[in-house]
């Protein structure tokens, strides 16, 4: 697999790509290359769009408020994305921005806003989560762009569960949970599709817990002995997912 370049600037754009074609960024985007990044005709950066790879460009034709892109080369084939879903309740703001990128980097395939007793946002912008999640991958040279499902309310979501995603077991983090270590849990699960629950601050409700317990296709992990922040478990439970049943293997 070709690994992924670190040094040049990465750009995702909603155009097919294809060695020859070419692009006419946005006005927020040319004003970032010319004008944050100062770039130039004939320079050089890479493009994806989440379907057809990651493909060198140059600069062809730029003006102080429009650039043009010119495709030239694949850098890298498109890949899948991870078969890993990450539901959370949400956060506030700079917390629910971090959360976001940060999923996508543990490798995350879809992201899904969940609304518990005691989530603390009332509604969540799913623009904005979808402007965060490209920006991560921009940033982090992944080219399978996750996506953002709309936000589902607790209840309804597991009573849709078992209809909607027929296979794939949820791992919610227990902050009940007596255990302190999920490796042993973790590694007597066959693999499959799965998805990681998050709950909000001051954790889910004694009904939630329950459900949640009850269900079949729900696994119950501890993360460590420690109380951790919502944003950090869900750091904490991707990476452990990902080593022990992900792409980490």
């Amino acid at each position: 697999m070709a690994r992924a370049d670190f040094l040049s600037t990465r750009l995702f754009v909603e155009a097919p790509l294809a060695a020859g074609a070419e692009i006419e960024a946005t006005r927020d985007q040319a004003n970032y290359l010319l004008n944050v990044l100062r770039k130039r005709a004939g320079d050089g950066l890479l493009v994806f769009n989440g379907r057809d790879g990651e493909w060198r460009a140059v600069v062809a034709d730029a003006d102080r408020k429009r650039c043009r892109l010119a495709v030239e080369a694949e850098t890298r084939p498109q890949t899948p994305v991870p078969d890993i879903d990450f539901l959370f309740a949400p956060l506030k703001h700079a917390r629910l921005d971090y959360g976001v990128q940060k999923a996508v980097e543990m490798g995350a395939g879809r992201l899904r806003p969940v609304m518990t007793r005691r989530t603390q946002a009332s509604r969540v912008n799913l623009d904005r989560m979808r402007a965060n999640v490209i920006e991560a991958c921009e940033q982090c040279g992944v080219i399978a762009v996750p996506s953002v499902l709309e936000t589902a309310e607790f209840g309804a979501l597991l009573d849709r569960w078992p209809v909607e995603e027929p296979g794939r077991r949820i791992v919610f983090c227990d902050e009940g949970d007596a255990g302190a270590n999920p490796l042993p849990v973790l590694s007597a699960l066959p693999r499959g599709p799965l998805a990681v629950l998050i709950g909000p601050e001051g954790g889910f409700s004694e009904e939630e817990r329950a459900r949640l317990r009850a269900a079949p296709f729900v696994t119950a992990i501890p993360l460590g002995p420690r109380i951790l922040r919502a944003d950090t478990a869900a750091v904490a439970a991707l990476a452990v997912v990902q080593a022990v049943l992900g792409d980490w293997q």
